[in-house]
């Protein structure tokens, strides 16, 4: 049985070092990175809902202005001409809510490849010490 040569542990020991610090550094820059393709998608999940908030304002007051123009000329045509304008505006503003919520859902948010790398690393490095016994 031969015995390991200790004089080379401090050089081992700090390669070890350098890659978990390397490693530390890569998986910092994968969750940058994650991060702000995240904060462009919150930013476009905002930018549907404001345009729902826009478009359902306007559905209303041509809701309303529908209503006025119903009830003034007792006939239909103009009141439900309007009321069908203002229909597919609020159909028009739902479709957008729902797709800006599911953008801002704290799920589509997560930072799951970084987290699916991280765990990875994590099951490697246990290996690689199971290995060593």
């Amino acid at each position: 049985m031969t015995h390991p040569d200790l004089r080379a542990a401090p050089e081992l020991f700090l390669g070890t070092l350098r890659n978990f610090v390397a490693l530390l550094r890569s998986e910092s820059e994968l969750a940058k990175g994650e991060l702000k393709e995240k904060a462009a998608q919150a930013g476009t999940g905002l930018a549907f809902m404001t345009a729902a908030a826009i478009a359902a304002l306007a559905g209303l007051h041509v809701l309303a202005a529908a209503l006025v123009a119903w009830i003034a000329a007792a006939g239909l045509s103009p009141g439900l001409a309007a009321l069908v304008v203002g229909g597919a505006l609020l159909t028009a503003a739902v479709c957008l809510l729902l797709a800006g919520k599911s953008r801002l859902s704290s799920k589509a948010l997560l930072p799951s490849r970084t987290i699916r790398s991280i765990k990875q690393d994590a099951a490697s490095i246990r290996e690689a010490g199971n290995a060593g016994n």
